[in-house]
């Protein structure tokens, strides 16, 4: 682990970023963390809005028009009354195409070619057209600097996560978080979850001691091959990769942290903490494009010897599972909409809204992903705000910890995270050649893997 030349205070960061955390009364971002909740009797969480309330026009301009890019720009176009989408950022004009395909086609939304801006620098012509939003959804690498732009131009922000690849990053986002809420900005993040009804109502069942104290957790996301992009002709290097961004580690993070951090967000979430130091392993099986892992194991320790046991894995025809578990003193929970005795009989379900035959529809009454710009929204139209800036950050970097350990083969502290000097990615960007020759990482020392090979 490579050391800061200049030691980043802990104590000091630590004490800066205490202030952080502080959510509004609006909707579900009233909860309190599991840890300062202990003393009270019940607690009843607020109940999320169907739609956020009506106000004055609110503007939202979409920087990175991919997939999950033009899905945020619907899902806040759904929050509510008076809501514009009127600014779209990108490096690729196909991509703006698209987005302004899409929506005129499902929202009869037409963005002014005056207002859909081109190239690295789209970000701040963005910021600068009038907006009230900044809707962040570029690959992770770019997200600690467009955050920053945003909130010094003082506009409220929806990012997406993960939110960095490395503990640079992260102590950015930190920065930029308290910044936003020393300015009363409202900043919520992609971590849906924390938004999402069923999940809601179980965080209150442990809250009020349904399991008792929380002594372990597991968390999953293993799953078959995700997408990738082959060349095409007259793509420059630095194209084809940020094209085909979720398969290198310096734009993505690796899958642990580009995908796999929304279970471990919700682990950390029902128990208030962060881990404290991490053990991991993973290996590159199967996957021939990139150079990232396609499968990562990790022992997260917190600070009173709670273990999460975490584990992601990208790789077709294998046992898939997408899912958290919680464990207490008294009962066990899946995370998400049960609650179980310790003998496995179930103590409390969630109560699913009925469909037109009067069975459990099996999901929640709001999509959580509106749900998101529906608080988003709330907050600011009822000057409550609410900062989730310092929640994701802490998530995205307890998966960065992991997949260093993991490439390393070493136990990784907090600590070291908060005073490392990594940083992936480049000095200056431009679309152009660029050395893609994919570096895999292989824990241990060198001398002794060639040991190992004899």
């Amino acid at each position: 682990m490579e050391e800061t030349k200049e030691k980043f205070s802990r104590r000091k960061f630590l004490e800066n970023a205490a202030v952080i955390g502080a959510l509004g009364a609006v909707g579900i971002n009233g909860i309190l963390s599991a840890s300062s909740c202990k003393r009270r009797s019940v607690i009843t969480l607020p109940e999320p809005l169907d739609e956020a309330p009506d106000g004055p026009v609110l503007k939202a301009g979409l920087i990175g028009c991919g997939g999950r890019g033009r899905g945020a720009a619907e899902n806040f176009l759904n929050a509510g009354p008076n809501l514009e989408l009127t600014a779209l950022g990108d490096l690729f004009q196909d991509q703006i195409e698209t987005t302004r395909k899409e929506l005129k086609e499902k929202k009869g939304v037409e963005v002014a070619d005056e207002n859909c801006f081109l190239g690295f620098d789209a970000f701040e012509k963005v910021i600068d057209s009038g907006v009230d939003i900044i809707i962040l959804a570029t690959p992770p690498v770019f997200r600690p600097d467009h955050f920053d732009a945003a909130v010094k131009a003082r506009k409220h922000v929806f990012m997406e996560k993960p939110v960095c690849v490395d503990p640079v990053g992260a102590r950015s986002i930190l920065a930029t978080a308290q910044r936003a809420e020393e300015l009363g900005l409202s900043v919520v993040a992609g971590t849906q979850r924390r938004h999402q009804r069923d999940y809601l109502k179980t965080y209150e069942q442990i809250l009020n001691g349904a399991i008792g104290d929380i002594v372990a957790g597991n968390c999953y996301w293993n799953q078959s091959k995700l997408w990738h992009r082959n060349r095409e002709e007259g793509w420059s290097d630095m194209e084809w990769m940020i094209r085909n961004w979720v398969n290198w580690a310096w734009l993505s993070g690796d899958h642990i942290v580009e995908q796999h951090v929304h279970n471990i967000d919700v682990i950390n979430w029902y128990t208030g903490k962060h881990p404290i130091k991490a053990v991991a392993f993973g290996s590159r099986l199967r996957r021939i494009t990139g150079d990232q892992y396609d499968n990562f194991s990790v022992d997260f320790v917190y600070d009173n010897d709670m273990h999460l046991h975490s584990m992601c894995r990208q790789i077709n025809d294998c046992a898939n599972s997408v899912s958290e578990y919680i464990r207490g003193t008294k009962g066990y929970s899946n995370g998400v909409n049960t609650i179980y005795n310790p003998d496995g009989s179930v103590k409390w379900t969630y109560e699913y809204p009925l469909d037109e035959n009067g069975e459990p529809t099996g999901t929640p009454k709001v999509d959580p992903y509106d749900q998101e710009h529906i608080d988003l929204v709330t907050a600011i139209r009822t000057n409550a705000p609410i900062n989730e800036g310092e929640n994701v950050a802490h998530s995205t970097l307890t998966a960065i910890m992991g997949r260093i350990s993991a490439y390393t083969g070493k136990e990784v502290t907090w600590e070291e995270m908060m005073n490392s000097d990594l940083k992936l990615g480049k000095e200056t960007y431009a679309l152009g050649p660029i050395d893609m020759t994919p570096v895999i990482p292989l824990p241990g020392s060198p001398a002794e893997v060639e040991k190992d090979r004899g």
